[in-house]
């Protein structure tokens, strides 16, 4: 028994020795397992379900398993990326550009809808609520998403920033989730929220957000896209046909779950303007992640 363990105990930290090795020689991975991160700004079962159609396409156009994951946070997503515990991540803009800072990652497509790349933010209130305009917010309540959000934080802020309305000016909470701000924006809970174009009409559309209790006061300028990143680590072969599966993707079904119409190519710099917003704000990305 003893004699078991001991080989037990050599062959594990063999594996730790050599795994050490690998990451120092650079030698890529090719794993038949792939881990894919989905950004945690709905209902956590919403997002699976969404993007179960692509995870179907993954599985048949790489030949590997795809297992999805939705983190408790953006924190924790941006940790488990830096970890090397997520081979393939779905960030928003600005989460984005944090993991990049702590991760080997790179960046390979966003989706196009009606022919763009870029997405808007909106500040909604209650219809109730006394706030017709940016400026009404003063003595507010303002609920925000995430700290790490990129449409339900950093661009509404700054939308309010611009109208001369500082985070001082208001009483300002952060509800996790973009579907949260907007049913607590309807319920009164909060005076105004910010969240994402796309999901508020997706709310709407769907009856969990009723619009005669809601109305938007503000919209943004467009945004870039959220980014599908992966590894670098990834051997060079898998990671083109990753690039490729995505960019190639046209099944109209799947699309419409991902509220796409295709995917295009995107650079790192394109996410620039996230960072200089951020910069403007005085928003320090690092504590954001806190």
């Amino acid at each position: 028994m003893k004699s078991r363990v001991l080989a037990l105990g050599v062959a594990a930290l063999f594996l730790l020795c050599w795994a050490a090795v690998g990451a120092v020689a650079g030698v890529s991975r090719d794993p038949q397992v792939l881990r894919v991160a989905l950004l945690p700004d709905e209902n956590a079962s919403k997002v699976i379900q969404d993007n179960d159609g692509l995870k179907v396409y993954l599985e048949k156009r790489l030949a590997k398993k795809i297992e999805l994951y939705v983190l408790t946070s953006y924190a924790a997503m941006i940790e488990a990326t830096r970890n090397g515990r997520i081979d393939l991540a779905f960030f928003g803009p600005l989460s984005y550009c944090m993991a990049k800072d702590k991760a080997a990652i790179e960046p390979i497509a966003a989706k196009i809808k009606d022919g763009s790349t870029t997405y808007k933010s909106v500040i909604i209130a209650g219809m109730n609520s006394g706030v017709e305009k940016p400026e009404d917010i003063r003595g507010k309540r303002m609920a925000y998403g995430d700290q790490a959000s990129t449409s339900s934080h950093l661009i509404p802020k700054g939308v309010l920033a611009q109208s001369g309305v500082k985070p001082g000016d208001y009483q300002e909470s952060f509800l996790g989730k973009h579907d949260a701000v907007a049913l607590n924006v309807m319920r009164g809970n909060v005076d105004a929220g910010g969240l994402s174009q796309v999901i508020f009409i997706g709310l709407v559309e769907k009856g969990t957000i009723d619009k005669t209790k809601v109305k938007v006061i503000a919209e943004s300028a467009p945004i870039p896209e959220y980014p599908w990143v992966m590894q670098t680590d990834l051997s060079p072969a898998l990671r083109e046909e990753i690039r490729k599966a995505f960019l190639e993707l046209k099944d109209p079904t799947i699309l419409k779950a991902l509220k796409a119409d295709g995917f295009a190519s995107i650079r790192d710099s394109d996410y620039d303007v996230i960072r200089n917003a951020a910069k403007i704000l005085g928003l320090d990305l690092g504590s954001l992640e806190k």
